[in-house]
């Protein structure tokens, strides 16, 4: 792999990946409505096209946000969107919900497709649920959050949505920016920004450091982030290289236990786990080489080389043991974009990807914190230490067709070939890692023998949209996602399971909608109902298992309303039924019945903004964040009650090169849980913080 990784940096270091979004400052958009109806998004198709033509769910979350929010977690800026709902859990750490439950649990992460610059950051099969952490969402030019499966152009994963974080080019990049920021709890963070534009080579680099003590007991985190670009135009093609790394050192705070816990000052700043942690880096080099053939080909290649790492205690587990887990990956992103005719656009190309990775579970000592019985099963030393080898190619073409005027016709189809050659590097079975048993059933681990699997799919998309006039659009899509069984899911397995014999889950998807702007009033509005198959979970006899069946159906939408020239309000949010739609005992007793909710699965999520610049140089944002009621369980007999939380933020430009920006989170000080759950027989919580005040200033020359 060490050769590959070798010449795969040498073609990189040949050509980034160039994100194209329109760029705000601080305040209010000035733009036009037409400029605005013509909003562009590039994660559909890899390349610029119309929103307003797009058949299908996807918000923008602009760089105007982006510096407004500050974020300290990407939760706060994420949840801008209508269908998304990320919650946090400790430091940096979060479960995702788009379109979907919040999900959990080993490969639960793959049905969520993350990217930078329309580039996944994982390799197919080894997602990890807190992964998003590793992108710079903190200094990002724009987010695009796309709803619904997006297998054509990006394959396994995406089934749910996909979250694309568009970094700036160059050109975008101030020639200096600084930026300094300081909260509670011995909060600090710096900011900076160069960026430099030739006559054919363009360098821009951002990057942040922060220091959090954390606001809970033994909690806090060093956190770095980085990238870089250079571009350079030839005659007839453009070239360019881009880096990301991260590093995350964390003092992890665990779940408060008890009925309301969150609410109770005494606990909710208690750490029931000082011991845990977490340590995670991430390298990642993409390149891109743009050419345009003729009039009517344009070719698009995008190699990428990735490296990351993590280490951490699994607190939440009876044993507390070690995880160590890495990826190292390859691969490449093609794309040959033809106009044929007058009017006819394909996209067609092939995607290949090839992954080292590795799994290691220890547990340091007896396990004290269950039952004797409990403690039987879950020894010490090594649980599991395997490896697998992934090698991912896709083929895919899609057809955007204009007719009649104003409609217009889309299709596409992608299929792809997963294969994983697993090698387990310990005893095979379910004993001690020296071969003895364990007494009764056995021990909890179980590590199957060296085996391939593979995985071959299809997904597709039929979609037709009508532009009524200018300023209107309606559309209708039918869509098929799919992703491939995660490596945890398949390997790490439990009890007396040698072999996990699963199917690729298959998502269905039916949606329609609308968008459009009324002179001040822009709207976004979309009906969806979708089917899942083949959903895998762990049965009563904590077997992984992949016959389970999920419907999830609902309404999406997105309004902004410029009442006056100073005065803006925006509303976001979506109303979803998420229920089983299989009969079955699972894990932990409970009984899973076709009609109840998913767990963790809120029906109403909303935001609301009302956003004043009083003067030219004075802006101010008040944000309201709603999360509806919601089962922590399967079985439906147990809730959490939801919250409702203000957040107020002030900009002021002082001078032409100087802003500083005050932000209060959480501004009622409401009692409420980032995250709420029940599990072993008691509800658990990350509680969300207090009231909290940060401030930041800023430095930058253009």
């Amino acid at each position: 792999m060490t050769d590959i990784l070798k010449s795969a940096v040498a073609l990189t270091l040949l050509c980034p990946v160039l994100p194209v979004s329109p760029v705000e400052i601080f305040f209010l958009s000035n733009a036009s409505a037409a400029e605005q109806i013509d909003e562009v998004v590039v994660t559909a198709t890899r390349r610029a096209e119309q929103l307003r033509d797009f058949a299908g769910s996807i918000s923008i979350v602009s760089d105007r946000d982006v510096a407004m929010v500050g974020s300290t977690h990407h939760a706060e800026i994420m949840n801008r969107a209508a269908g998304t709902m990320i919650q946090r859990n400790s430091g940096e750490e979060s479960l995702t919900a788009i379109r979907s439950p919040v999900l959990s649990g080993p490969g639960s992460c793959g049905v969520f497709l993350f990217l930078e610059n329309s580039v996944p950051i994982r390799p197919v099969g080894f997602c990890n649920v807190n992964e998003l952490f590793e992108v710079n969402t903190e200094e990002a030019q724009s987010i695009e959050v796309l709803r619904g499966p997006a297998g054509v152009v990006y394959g396994s994963g995406a089934m749910h949505g996909a979250i694309n974080v568009l970094q700036a080019t160059p050109a975008q990049l101030p020639s200096v920016g600084l930026g300094l920021e300081s909260g509670p709890d011995e909060f600090y963070r710096g900011k900076f920004a160069f960026g430099h534009t030739g006559t054919s080579t363009d360098v821009g680099v951002v990057g942040l450091a922060s220091h959090d003590g954390g606001w809970r007991d033994d909690s806090g985190l060093e956190e770095q982030k980085l990238n870089a670009q250079l571009i350079h135009r030839g005659d007839d093609a453009l070239m360019g290289l881009s880096l990301a790394a991260t590093n995350l050192n964390q003092e992890t705070a665990g779940f408060i236990q008890g009925e309301d816990a969150y609410k109770d000052e005494s606990i909710k700043k208690s750490n029931p786990n000082p011991e845990a942690y977490r340590d995670a880096y991430a390298v990642r080099l993409t390149g891109q080489y743009q050419r345009q053939l003729s009039d009517t080909l344009q070719l698009d290649l995008r190699p990428y080389v990735r490296h990351s790492r993590m280490d951490f205690l699994q607190h939440f587990l009876v044993g507390k043991p070690t995880e160590e887990n890495g990826q190292d990956s390859i691969g490449l992103l093609s794309s040959l974009h033809i106009d044929a005719f007058t009017n006819t656009s394909i996209l067609a190309g092939i995607d290949l990807e090839f992954a080292e990775g590795f799994l290691k579970e220890t547990q340091d000592g007896p396990a004290t914190d269950g039952t004797p019985a409990a403690n039987d099963i879950r020894p010490a030393g090594k649980h599991y230490d395997y490896t697998v080898d992934s090698s991912v190619a896709a083929i895919y073409a899609q057809l955007d067709q204009p007719f009649a005027q104003r409609w217009k016709f889309s299709a596409g189809v992608r299929v792809e070939y997963v294969d994983y050659d697993y090698d387990n590097r310990m005893i095979a079975g379910n004993t001690r890692d020296d071969g003895t048993p364990c007494p009764g059933t056995g021990c909890l681990y179980s590590r199957p023998a060296d085996r391939s699997d593979d995985f071959t799919s299809p997904t597709g998309k039929i979609g037709l949209t009508y532009s009524i006039n200018d300023s209107h659009a309606i559309y209708a899509t039918a869509t098929h996602g799919y992703r491939a069984p995660d490596t945890s899911e398949l390997y790490r397995l439990q009890r007396q399971q040698s072999i996990a014999d699963l199917d690729a889950e298959e998502l269905d998807s039916i949606e329609i909608g609308a968008r459009g702007q009324f002179a001040s009033l822009r709207y976004s509005l979309a009906a969806f109902d979708m089917t899942k198959d083949n959903v895998i979970f762990r049965d009563a006899n904590a077997f992984n298992v992949s016959d389970g069946r999920t419907k999830h159906r609902g309404v999406e939408y997105e309004f902004s309303w410029a009442i006056v020239d100073s005065l803006r309000l925006a509303l976001a949010g979506t109303y979803a039924e998420h229920t089983y739609d299989f009969n079955r005992s699972v894990e932990q007793g409970e009984t899973i019945v076709a009609g109840r909710d998913v767990d963790t699965a809120p029906r109403h999520v909303n935001t609301a903004r009302i956003d004043w610049r009083p003067l030219d140089s004075l802006g101010a944002e008040l944000e309201w964040v709603g999360v509806g009621r919601y089962y922590v369980d399967a079985a439906n007999a147990h809730e959490y009650e939801g919250h409702d939380l203000l957040n107020l933020r002030l900009a002021w430009n002082a001078t032409a090169h100087w802003t500083g920006i005050v932000r209060v989170n959480n501004l009622t000080d409401e009692d409420y849980a980032d995250r709420a759950d029940y599990a072993f027989g008691n509800y658990r919580y990350f509680p969300g913080r207090d009231r909290t005040v940060f401030v930041e200033v800023n430095y930058r020359t253009e």
